[in-house]
């Protein structure tokens, strides 16, 4: 039996957690922007199933496990750094205007990629392990897990595409290339100040 009330405390929580702007939710609305919807989902596809994993792995307890591991979260923040880095000057410095289809190939988004990002992100897991010990929706322990699996799971699937269709339309929007360049550096701007600020809260941690 699922404790209603707690659930709708859960899922504004996970809300907040989960869908507020940072690395990802940038790169979700640059992806959108410059490829569309058809092609932005593979990015999205992929970071949903990395997300899923990861919280799994927080569920079942496996965040103690990698936190007990001399510097493995210092090593997974690094790589998803280090992706968010590659994958921020590519949108900063992608062609504009009549360039823009070689802008597409340059950037184009892969579903490993996403993966990568949502399996090696720290602050995910974090984020799910808190979401995890803070509220209980079942005395079932095995069922209040499930549930809180397959909510967060729900919400990233709803709030994600969400971000990436703002993407699309932000992108349906004709611009100058002047004013495109810009906001081409600002995308990737935003991913690499997201990705550092992260970085440094975890070492700081």
């Amino acid at each position: 039996m699922i404790d209603i009330v707690s659930a709708g405390f859960f899922v504004m929580a996970a809300l907040a957690l989960l869908g507020s702007p940072g690395p990802a939710i940038a790169a979700l609305l640059a992806m959108g922007r410059l490829h569309g919807m058809a092609t932005g989902l593979r990015f999205y596809h992929g970071w949903q199933i990395g997300l899923a994993i990861a919280a799994a792995a927080a569920a079942a307890g496996l965040l103690s496990l990698i936190e007990a591991i001399p510097g493995a979260m210092l090593v997974m923040a690094v790589a998803a750094s280090l992706y968010l880095v590659w994958l921020s000057w590519n949108i900063a410095s992608a062609p504009v205007g009549a360039d823009l289809s070689v802008a597409r190939r340059e950037t184009s988004p892969t579903l490993a990629g996403g993966v990568v990002l949502g399996l090696t992100n720290p602050k995910a897991y974090i984020a799910f392990a808190s979401l995890f010990a803070a509220y209980r929706l079942s005395q079932d322990g095995a069922l209040d897990m499930q549930a809180k699996w397959t909510l967060c799971v729900f919400i990233m699937i709803v709030v994600d595409i969400f971000w990436l269709w703002l993407g699309v339309v932000l992108g349906k929007v004709k611009l100058e290339p002047s004013s495109e360049r810009a906001l081409n550096i600002c995308f990737g701007l935003v991913i690499l100040a997201a990705a550092i600020v992260s970085l440094i809260d975890l070492v700081g941690a």
